[in-house]
């Protein structure tokens, strides 16, 4: 059985990427396999490096306010290229009144500061997309 494959990227212009670390050092540390993508990817550039790594989950963390176009983009090019058994969480700081939406436009879950490691990691166990 291969460990759960996670990738985490920060779409958008945003420069920080301290937290993103943190939570792939967690995912890692919980037995999973992570890509991290870097600073400042397109949408079409996490798709692209989710299709060739096989992940089971893409997380993506924003802090710039773009979140309300990025994450729904990245949804929607997984969708196109055919992709409908991964996974998709996003975090950062994200207006409450946001994430309804984001949900709607097929986020799983949306984690905001204070979120802890351990309940992003059973998240990501219980609603995985394949069987463990």
């Amino acid at each position: 059985m291969r460990p759960i494959r996670v990738l985490v990227a920060k779409p958008g212009l945003d420069g920080h990427d301290r937290g993103a670390k943190v939570i792939a050092r967690a995912l890692r540390d919980a037995g999973m396999e992570v890509i991290y993508t870097g600073l400042r990817q397109t949408p079409e550039q996490i798709v692209a490096a989710a299709i060739q790594e096989d992940v089971d989950v893409v997380g993506m963390s924003i802090l710039s306010g773009a979140h309300n176009y990025l994450f729904p983009r990245v949804v929607e090019l997984l969708k196109e290229q055919g992709v409908d058994d991964v996974l998709i969480v996003g975090g950062g700081v994200i207006p409450d009144e946001d994430i309804p939406g984001l949900k709607k436009a097929g986020v799983a879950e949306i984690f905001t500061p204070g979120t802890t490691t351990s309940n992003m990691i059973e998240f990501i166990k219980s609603n995985l997309k394949r069987e463990l």
